[in-house]
Formats: structure tokens, C-alpha cells, sequence
């Protein structure tokens, strides 16, 4: 019997019932850790953006780029804290005077800085 052009570039398949299945594998990707908002843009791809999502499964992109999304927005959430708390003079003096208050004040801050980057980098 004559190769199929997929056996012929060194295509396998196997038979489950009456069909023929090609046995495929995705490339084999590093690993990397992927924190909250990594997560949360993986979510959103597997939600709203279905054929992205696929792309970089199939090759073998999507730890790594959800890595990425994930640093970028780690930084930007840390630098958006640190210019709110600066801009709102929230410091170490008020945590020592007020930590009722610093403690208001700065979850305040981190929800802010949180809805800014997810508008920002998230969900885009």
C-alpha cells in the first residue's frame, strides 16, 4: 500500500475503532512559573480569544508568553503602587501613627492599581 504524504514525512497513526488517528505531540515547552495575573490572561484567551489561545498552544509559546504577561504586569502593578502611595503621601511615619488608616489606604491603592492592569494588560 502506497505512504500517505503524512507517513511519508515521518507521520505515525494509530487506530482507535474504525479510524485512523494521527499521533501528534505538542513541542516540548520550558516551564516557567506563572502567577495570578498569568493565570487570569490565560482565562481570558481560553474565554475571548479562542484562535490565539490555540496558536500559541500548538506552538509550544504559551508558558512563555503567559510568563511574560505575567512579569510586565507584576512591574506595573508594583510601580502604579508606589506612585499612588507617593502621590497620596502615604508613608512609614502614617503605619507608625495610623496603621488603621495605612492599612485602608493602601488596600485602596492595591484595588486601583489592580483594575488599572488588568484594563491594561489583562484583558487586551
Amino acid at each position: 500500500m502506497e505512504k500517505t504524504i503524512f507517513e511519508k514525512i515521518c507521520g505515525e497513526f494509530e487506530r482507535q475503532g474504525d479510524y485512523f488517528i494521527p499521533c501528534l505531540a505538542l513541542p516540548p515547552e520550558k516551564e516557567q512559573p506563572i502567577g495570578l495575573f498569568g493565570r487570569q490572561h490565560l482565562d481570558y484567551l481560553k474565554q475571548y480569544c479562542k484562535v490565539t489561545y490555540t496558536n500559541l498552544l500548538t506552538s509550544g509559546r504559551l508558558n512563555a508568553y503567559l510568563a511574560d504577561i505575567d512579569r510586565q504586569a507584576q512591574e506595573r502593578f508594583e510601580r502604579l503602587i508606589e506612585g499612588m502611595k507617593q502621590a497620596q503621601g502615604i508613608t512609614e511615619q502614617l503605619k507608625e501613627e495610623n496603621a488603621l488608616e495605612w492599612t485602608g489606604r493602601l488596600g485602596n491603592i492595591r484595588a486601583c492599581a489592580r483594575e488599572i492592569v488588568n484594563e491594561e494588560i489583562i484583558y487586551t
